[in-house]
């Protein structure tokens, strides 16, 4: 048997694959579904199958495989975010339904730029654990992007729906190939869900809308007959209903998955009861309401790990309201600064509800609206997880939630969600236990996605641009630690053309750290940038330093991934 130590195993594993069969031995098992860590255990992969496990030692290994020294090191399965949107970004411009910018970007270019930056937003699912994402809602293209997924070894699982069978339609939206689709009718709803049918989706998903002075109980007949037309076809239904009456008529007509916390009013135990007695999933959504309130006002949290995760464009787009000119887009977020308080009461209540529910029992699931406006994808699985706990849940009931209940939720559990014969080979290697603290999820050693073995530190592919943009971001938040990391440690900033300002990290820590915490209106906007090669030239204007902006040329050279020379032109 051919013996790999694991520090071995990181060198290589950059190439994506180590061995058709591997043998992983002294590793701790996390086993989610009964909360506790199994140590010193043998895991052997074939392809990309799990097909043996048990106490090291004791379990034969065959003669060909690669084995694993894991002494030390916790596995776990691949995370699962059983809430997302692949037709939304998570940049400022992606529901004109909710802010229309047009007339600053078209939202055709929010569109044309999620196609075009696809591979690298599922590069980022991977890098941070993520082996299997549910899209619960979107154009009838998210069925073209499901093959286009699986045709990709970067990419995660992804099981997906079609539009949204709704009783409202939002504005502004694509009607070429629409997300939302209103019926008018039972008779729609049915022939709604009879036209995915031939495209297979995972599940079907109902936005139950109500509107201010409309009965809930008016559309109820359109919900029925959705739920009614995919069960008979075999198809689980998700539905979008945040007000207690809504969630309690969806479920009473059968609806399988809640995919957001109500929020109107605390739960009760009529409603806790009801959902026992369906065995309905809850997936809480706990942070997409809140962001939209920090964007519209400007008020960010962003934290070091979603600074460096995140899609730096998208997510720098966010700051674009500090100076997009308010008469011409029509909003002003100066205006609702104290207004839109983050986090709010509806927040309050969604946690207390989960604690309610997460306490009785019912399948609580992960899930971030990864895309809409400030949930950015990948990233924000974090965020959504320590929110959960503090809405009550344990780390042991939260990774619960984040694979096998993920899994069983939508019916997948037979290949995914938890670490057993048979089950696909989605696993992280991880340096600490998880059932201690979270953070060990942020610091995953090996990702094993089908069977092949990736260090997650490759899979993000940082353009220049992209290392100028993230610094940028983490400027504009002023987050020192985050803007410091974009730096080499040599770093050398220059007053064009060599005049030495300072060298070397600390100094720049240093230097920014005061200015960051003294400027409370920092912002920097770039109105222009020119990308040669290696070379980033951003013309800038920075206000916070009085009443007119500084205007300067900034020219970055970057180098292995790091910025290693500045240079500013005032």
């Amino acid at each position: 048997m051919k013996r790999v130590f694991f520090f071995i195993l990181l060198l290589s594993v950059s190439y994506g694959s180590i061995a058709q069969t591997l043998a992983l031995t002294h590793v701790t098992i996390v086993d989610v579904e009964t909360g506790k860590a199994i140590p010193d255990q043998t895991i052997i992969i074939d392809s990309n199958r799990i097909t043996a496990l048990g106490k090291t030692g004791k379990l034969k290994t065959p003669a060909s495989a690669t084995i694993i020294d894991a002494t030390g090191k916790y596995i776990m399965p691949g995370l699962i975010d059983a809430h997302i949107h692949f037709f939304q970004s998570g940049g400022l411009y992606t529901r004109p339904d909710a802010l229309n910018l047009n007339v600053a970007l078209p939202y055709e270019k929010d569109q044309q730029w999620i196609k075009e930056n696809l591979n690298d937003l599922m590069r980022r699912y991977l890098a941070c654990g993520i082996t299997s994402v549910i899209d619960v809602g979107g154009p009838m293209s998210n069925y073209a992007v499901r093959e286009q997924l699986e045709q990709s070894k970067y990419a995660p699982n992804a099981w997906v729906t079609g539009p949204l069978i709704s009783t409202y339609l939002p504005p502004n939206l694509d009607k070429k190939d629409p997300p939302i689709i209103k019926v008018s009718s039972a008779e729609e709803a049915r022939d709604l869900v009879k036209k995915q049918l031939p495209y297979k989706p995972d599940f079907i998903k109902i936005w139950y809308i109500v509107l201010p002075g409309q009965p809930a109980e008016k559309t109820l007949p359109i919900i029925e007959a959705a739920i009614q037309e995919s069960h008979v076809n075999g198809l689980k239904v998700a539905v979008h209903a945040t007000e207690y009456q809504t969630a309690k008529l969806a479920v009473t007509a059968g609806a399988d998955i809640l995919v957001h916390s109500v929020d109107d009013q605390l739960v009760d135990d009529a409603f806790i009861q009801l959902l026992k007695a369906k065995n309905t999933v809850y997936i809480p959504t706990l942070q997409v309401a809140q962001l939209y309130n920090r964007v519209f006002s400007q008020n960010f949290d962003f934290t070091n790990y979603e600074l460096s995760m995140s899609n730096p464009f998208m997510l720098g787009s966010l700051y674009d309201l500090k100076h997009l000119n308010p008469t011409t887009i029509k909003f002003d977020y100066k205006k609702l600064v104290g207004r839109l308080p983050a986090p709010s009461k509806e927040d309050s209540t969604m946690l207390t509800n989960l604690g309610l529910l997460n306490k009785a029992g019912i399948r609580i699931v992960s899930g971030t609206d990864a895309g809409n406006i400030g949930t950015q994808h990948a990233a924000s699985l974090y965020r959504e997880l320590e929110l959960m706990h503090q809405g009550g849940m344990s780390n042991a009931d939260i990774l619960k939630a984040s694979t096998i209940q993920a899994a069983k939720g939508f019916g997948k559990d037979s290949l995914y969600g938890s670490i057993k014969k048979g089950k696909i080979a989605n696993l992280l290697l991880l340096n600490s236990n998880p059932l201690d603290s979270l953070i060990a999820l942020q610091q995953i050693g090996t990702l094993i996605y089908k069977g092949t073995l990736y260090s997650p530190d490759t899979l993000i592919q940082k353009t220049p641009a992209a290392i100028v943009q993230e610094q940028l971001n983490a400027y504009n938040a002023r987050n020192i630690d985050a803007f410091a990391a974009t730096y080499s440690d040599s770093v050398e900033l220059y007053e064009f053309p060599n005049k030495l300002l300072a060298k070397g990290k600390k100094a720049l820590y240093d230097d920014y750290k005061g200015m960051f915490n003294s400027v409370k209106n920092l912002h920097c906007e770039i109105t222009e940038r020119i990308i040669q090669g290696n070379r980033i030239i951003d013309h800038e204007s920075v206000t916070g330093f009085g009443a007119k902006p500084l205007r300067a040329v900034a020219i970055y050279e970057v180098e292995k991934g790091k910025i290693a020379r500045v240079y500013f032109i005032q």
